[in-house]
């Protein structure tokens, strides 16, 4: 039985007691029934959370003195922080949104205060090894008082203060390279631009197991008048919209922009063209490449949605020779470019907003458009969707008798069956991949489209991600050595063994299958915080994630290593040292058909 090791900045919290208590169940009731069971647990103490708490408290010494004499909240800048304001009575009004005022977060050294610690023992943390000798043995003492069944003899922390599981993570990353399962080279990941450095699951205070998302990122060329604030700029002007979908552009009516977002015009690097977008958007793209200095933006104009209302545009694919910018009320400004295309056709929410405008003349009028703007337009057939027609949205919306697009439940509904069903099994009626399926020709029509100047491919997280460090992350694009889980043979394999498995419901194996799908190039290094360092390249740390993929094999023989010490400060049983735990040994130990190494200090009899 194994249970993920728990992390060790600080105690084990109820979290911790509840996931486990499903293998301490699991392990009683088989040896209830006559089975041996061997349940083990070691402390994970890899990455960056450790290293990150020991530095802030180095740093509230040196600016505060000891004991730390702290500014009172009175002395500290308030906080400003967004929250949902919710009626009494729920029936009416919406919630809506209010700036609450509240005192700063608390100092590291507070946060250990809390935790019951005295000031003596508070200056031992700045030293990022105390925490690895201070929370294993009270872990332990916890779980020995909720009479957890686990073998305590197999312990051990990771990082290189043990040199035991050190040798065994420098093993497994020198066989990967040498199986040319690590790269080296430019790479999307997620990165914390205050930290500097890729931040992984570990690293982060929010969005855990969040990922990268790509994007066809569409430009529609402004050819009318510009907005007064841009009347000067000589250069092309886009406004670029972040799209999972470039098949539906062939079904272009307008652009939709949210009229009280703030968007930004800046330079960049494509051709010295001029891009339009959200500053949170404008952010992610400078650290892919498309502005001129790495993590900055030179911002030419701040604009409102508003002030951009009724531009006249030309889009990539639509018959329509001119599309121009209409309000959707509905853009949220932390996804995407807060730029949306319209295809009413295959979007149900596209056709809500545009029947909207076209019925009601008022709506028209209060953000200055003409009826020649929106009047002309409609859904532009492009998608064969089984049972669906080619005008899937437009089916959908009067089958459900969408009225508006503030019909949300109803819209969401009409959302997940057009996009579903459209992907998997509609057929392109029209252009350059006409009479093939959408599933097949996504990732041909978006290089298409790059190839014409037309669009090109933008990442950012598929959620918010914070960092520990309290750093919204970005997409950026990094040297950096990578493991290459998306190459062609080991996919293959392992989507092989995979149907093998027995994973007792539908739902566990569509997990699988969809993180082997966006599994394939994952940053494994670093260059701050705890851990092993990469043996090939040691100004790298490895991963805290990536030191963590077959710990479960250290557990068979840790015992026999370490019996039971967290960094083999303890005698080994078989009088082995670390400094012998060679590759060819640790072969030898779990390849079948590896020779036992005749140089080795080690008895044949003990490696056996």
């Amino acid at each position: 039985m194994t249970f993920p090791y728990p992390y060790m900045n600080g105690r084990l919290h109820l979290g911790h007691t509840f996931s486990l208590s499903k293998a301490e169940f699991s392990v009683r009731y088989h040896r209830l029934k006559g089975r041996n069971v061997l349940f083990p647990l070691g402390f994970h103490c890899t990455g960056m959370p450790i290293k990150a708490c020991a530095d802030k408290l180095k740093r509230e010494l040196e600016t505060y003195g000891y004991p730390p004499n702290f500014p009172t909240e009175e002395e500290q800048a308030p906080v400003e922080v967004e929250r949902d304001i919710i009626p009494k009575d729920k029936s009416k009004g919406k919630k809506t949104k209010a700036v609450a005022k509240t005192g700063p977060g608390k100092y590291q050294w507070q946060i250990m205060q809390s935790l019951g610690l005295k000031n003596e023992e508070i200056k031992k943390f700045a030293n990022s090894d105390h925490w690895l000798e201070y929370f294993p043995p009270l872990a332990i003492q916890d779980l020995k008082n909720y009479g957890a069944h686990i073998d305590w003899r197999r312990t051990f922390v990771t990082t290189d203060v043990n040199p035991f599981y050190d040798s065994f993570v420098r093993w497994q990353f020198e066989l990967l390279k040498a199986r040319g399962k690590i790269m080296y080279g430019k790479r999307h990941t997620i990165f914390s631009p205050k930290d500097g450095q890729p931040c992984m699951d570990h690293d982060r205070s929010s969005g855990e197991g969040v990922g990268p998302q790509e994007y066809t990122l569409v430009k529609m060329k402004l050819v009318g008048k510009p907005p007064q604030k841009l009347s000067k700029v000589k250069s092309a002007i886009y406004l670029v919209a972040a799209t999972l979908r470039p098949e539906t552009m062939y079904g272009q009516t307008n652009c939709w922009l949210h009229p009280d977002i703030k968007y930004i015009a800046f330079e960049t690097t494509k051709n010295n063209e001029v891009w339009i977008a959200t500053r949170r958007a404008a952010r992610n793209m400078s650290y892919q490449g498309f502005t001129a200095v790495n993590g900055e933006v030179k911002v030419i104009a701040e604009v409102t949605g508003m002030e951009l209302m009724g531009l006249q545009l030309t889009a990539p694919l639509t018959p329509n020779k001119v599309i121009y910018t209409l309000p959707m009320l509905t853009i949220k400004e932390d996804k995407g470019t807060g730029v949306v295309t319209c295809v009413p056709s295959d979007s149900p929410d596209d056709f809500a907003a545009l029947t909207d405008l076209q019925k009601k003349q008022p709506f028209r009028e209060k953000y200055g458009l003409t009826d020649e703007m929106v009047l002309p337009y409609a859904p532009i057939p492009i998608i064969e969707v089984p049972g669906l027609g080619n005008l899937s949205a437009v089916t959908v919306c009067e089958k459900l008798k969408i009225q508006s697009q503030n019909d949300r439940e109803k819209l969401q509904e009409a959302k997940e069956l057009v996009y579903l069903k459209g992907f998997y099994d509609g057929v392109l009626l029209v252009g350059e991949f006409a009479g093939k399926k959408v599933q097949d020709v996504k990732k041909d029509l978006r290089k298409y489209l790059v190839d014409r100047n037309e669009a090109d491919t933008y990442y950012e997280p598929e959620k918010t991600i914070m960092s520990r460090s309290a750093d919204e992350c970005v997409v950026a694009l990094c040297d950096q050595w990578y493991i290459n889980y998306g190459e062609e043979n080991w996919l293959t394999t392992t989507q092989g063994l995979l149907k093998n498995i027995e994973t007792y419901h539908d739902e566990a194996r569509r997990n699988f299958e969809y993180c082997l799908d966006w599994l394939h190039e994952y940053a494994c290094s670093r260059t701050y915080g705890l851990g092993t360092r990469l043996p090939w390249d040691q100004q790298w740390l490895i991963e805290s994630l990536s030191d963590s993929t077959i710990y479960m094999a250290f557990y068979t023989v840790v015992h026999l290593l370490q019996a039971g010490s967290f960094r083999g400060e303890k005698p080994s049983p078989l009088g082995i040292k670390a400094e012998s735990m060679t590759a060819d040994v640790w072969n030898y130990i779990f390849f079948a058909d590896a020779k036992y190494p005749k140089d080795s200090k080690i008895k044949k009899a003990d490696l056996d």
